[in-house]
C-alpha cells in the first residue's frame, strides 16, 4: 500500500506501508527545548521528536507528576490535585487542514488554508480521524466507533486525556500560562482575541512551550478524550485519570483565536457536545491534536 503525502510547502512524498515498524519513520532526536522556559518551571526531562508517516511531527512527553487545576480559577478547576501520567507521544502542532483532508478526504473548516489547524471538527470526527490515521500507519485503532470507548492499551492514535493535555501544556511550569504569569506576553505565544484578527492562523508560528509544542494556547480549542464533569477534580484518581465514566459533553482545552487571555491559561476548561452524527455541527474554533503510546 502506498500513500501520497502532499504538503503545499513541500515536494510530494510517497510512503510505503508494507513494514509497520517503519511507518512512524523514527527519526528520533533530542529536543531539549528551552524556549520560553518560565522561571517557575521545574526541572523537566528532555523531550524527543519523531516524524510520522502522515507528515506530522510528534514530541515524546516523558511521564511525570504535576499539580493539575488552580486555586484562583472557577469551580471546575478546583481543587488543585496531584496527578501522575505515563509518557506518551503528542503531535507538535494542531492537526492541519491538509493532513486532515489527506487522511479523511474531508475539509470541514470555515477558514480555508491548508496550513491552518482544521476546525469545525466534532469530537466524534476527531476520534474517527484518530482511527483512520492509525489504520493508515499500521497501528491498532484505539476507539470502538459503536460505543465510543477507548482502548488505552492499543498502540494507535487517540485524543489526549485532560490530564495528559495539561501536563504537556505546562511542561514543568506552575504558573497560569506555560510561559509565566504575565498575560501581556501571550501575543508571542498564542493567537487569541488580542492579535488573531478574528480568525485562526497557520500552525507553528507562535513560540512553543518548553517541550516544543506549538499553539497549546490559542488558535483553536483542542478536544480531549474525557467527558466533562464540573466536580470531577474532587474525586479524580491520581494515576492516569481518564475523566468521568459518562457525561453529556466532552472536554476542550487551550483557548482559541476568539478567546480572551484568561481563557488561554494552562488550566482553563471548556466543553461541547460530542456530535454523534455526521450532520452535527460544532464551533469554528474547535480542533485537536493526537497522542499515541510510545
Amino acid at each position: 500500500m502506498e500513500l501520497e503525502i502532499k504538503n503545499p510547502n513541500q515536494p510530494v512524498r510517497r510512503i510505503n506501508f508494507q513494514i509497520s515498524a517503519c511507518l512512524t519513520a523514527l527519526i528520533i532526536t533530542g529536543c531539549g527545548v528551552q524556549t520560553n522556559a518560565p522561571e517557575n518551571a521545574a526541572a523537566a526531562p528532555e523531550s524527543q521528536s519523531i516524524k510520522t508517516a502522515c507528515g506530522m511531527d510528534m514530541v515524546f512527553i516523558p511521564g511525570g507528576e504535576f499539580t493539575m487545576g488552580a486555586d484562583d480559577g472557577p469551580v471546575d478547576v478546583k481543587p488543585p490535585h496531584r496527578v501522575k501520567v505515563d509518557g506518551f507521544l503528542m503531535d507538535q502542532d494542531e492537526i492541519t487542514q491538509w493532513v486532515y483532508e489527506k487522511v479523511t478526504g474531508k475539509s470541514p473548516s470555515r477558514v480555508k488554508n491548508p496550513n491552518n489547524p482544521v476546525e469545525q471538527v466534532t469530537w466524534t470526527a476527531a476520534v474517527k480521524f484518530c482511527n483512520d490515521r492509525s489504520t493508515l500507519e499500521g497501528f491498532t485503532p484505539c476507539y470502538d466507533l459503536k460505543t465510543w470507548e477507548c482502548n488505552f492499551a492499543a498502540n494507535g492514535y487517540r485524543l489526549p486525556t485532560e490530564a495528559e493535555w495539561e501536563y504537556a501544556c505546562r511542561a514543568g511550569s506552575t504558573s497560569p500560562f506555560f510561559f509565566g504569569y504575565e498575560a501581556k506576553e501571550l501575543k508571542l505565544c498564542a493567537w487569541f482575541e488580542g492579535n488573531a484578527d478574528s480568525k485562526p492562523h497557520p500552525v507553528g508560528q507562535r513560540k512553543p512551550n518548553r517541550w516544543g509544542l506549538h499553539d497549546m494556547a490559542g488558535n483553536v480549542w483542542e478536544w480531549c478524550h474525557d467527558f466533562y464533569g464540573v466536580k470531577y477534580y474532587r474525586n479524580s484518581p491520581k494515576d492516569n485519570p481518564h475523566g468521568p465514566p459518562q457525561g453529556e459533553k466532552r472536554v476542550l482545552r487551550g483557548g482559541a483565536w476568539s478567546s480572551s487571555a484568561d481563557n488561554c491559561t494552562s488550566w482553563v476548561r471548556n466543553c461541547d457536545e460530542a456530535g454523534l452524527t455526521d450532520v452535527c455541527l460544532t464551533m469554528d474554533s474547535n480542533g485537536f491534536r493526537c497522542v499515541r503510546t510510545k
